[in-house]
């Protein structure tokens, strides 16, 4: 049987955003909605699916673990509204990949360059831990982020839980050589022939750079050692005459 027609982005971006798959996440983002946090009482709460963000001409993904209660499940933008966004999109800005180096809400000017966002569970979970059964019903949604990015090129995994997600992804679509199964670490880079090559990074949650396990330097670094596979990459494509 043919496939379905492959949606645009932004009907992508609206599916998310409707989706109610998982009973359990639906249940929990309505109640972060309603109860709000203190200090955000007099905003009004996303509480829905987070869709994918930043530029579908880009040549590089970045797939996060899951909205955060009152981060993105609040702003309705992805690590946007809490401290693992504000680490994030610094090192982000530091390296040319984001026009500002803060990102409060949805409407506050953030364009991202040559770098979409997306996450391996889309709703915000309890304890930040979505379940294998809805981690396994966000990852069509993977596939559909990785074929309407007709320029990608890579993809960083935020954490182990992004890092297995890809792997699983590349599996299904045959990328993955025979071997041992490749294993994460920060710093870690993958290349699986033609396939987007696979960065590794921690995650920049409040555990890792509270504690100075993830530093601004060190994100920074992967960003940039992004940018250089990148502009190889364009080079070896462009050929030997291309200058």
């Amino acid at each position: 049987m043919p496939r379905p027609p492959q949606p645009s982005w932004d009907q992508l971006n609206a599916a998310i955003s409707a989706c109610r798959r998982c009973p359990r996440l639906c249940v929990y983002r309505a109640k972060v909605a309603a109860e709000k946090r203190a200090a955000f009482r007099a905003q009004t709460y996303w509480g829905r699916g987070v869709p994918n963000f930043g530029d579908p001409a880009g040549r590089l993904l970045l797939v996060g673990l899951a909205p955060a209660a009152h981060g993105a499940n609040r702003t309705g933008r992805m690590f946007t509204g809490d401290r693992s966004g504000d680490f994030l999109f610094a090192a982000l800005h530091a390296t040319g990949f984001a026009s500002q180096p803060t990102s409060t809400h949805a409407e506050d000017g953030l364009a991202l360059r040559d770098v979409a966002i997306t996450a391996m569970a889309h709703c915000a979970p309890p304890d930040n831990k979505p379940l294998p059964e809805e981690l396994s019903h966000c990852a069509d949604y993977l596939r559909q982020t990785f074929a309407l990015l007709p320029n990608l090129r890579g993809t960083i995994a935020l954490g182990k839980i992004a890092f297995d997600g890809i792997l699983r992804f590349y599996k299904d679509q045959g990328w993955l050589p025979p071997g041992p199964r490749p294993a994460f670490g920060h710093g870690k880079l993958y290349h699986f022939g033609a396939a987007p090559f696979v960065l590794c990074t921690y995650h920049p949650s409040q555990q890792n750079t509270f504690t100075g396990r993830l530093t601004q330097d060190m994100l920074r670094a992967i960003f940039q050692q992004a940018r250089t596979l990148l502009e190889q990459d364009a080079t070896q494509l462009a050929g030997p005459d291309a200058a």
